[in-house]
């Protein structure tokens, strides 16, 4: 199975659960990059979400 991952603007490679940020108290999931905030797509993050480095 190929690896998901995402370049964010900031430039951080989001690739692993860890790298993202759930923001609280909404009903569908809304991921962000752990280290400036921005908004991640929502089918990209959720495939990284499911992402554990091994």
């Amino acid at each position: 199975m190929t690896r998901t991952t995402y370049q964010c603007p900031c430039g951080a490679r989001l690739e692993f659960k860890q790298d993202l940020d759930k923001e609280p108290g909404t009903v569908t999931p809304n991921w962000k990059c752990k280290d400036c905030g921005t908004p991640v797509p929502g089918m990209t993050a959720e495939k990284i979400s499911h992402q554990h480095p091994s």
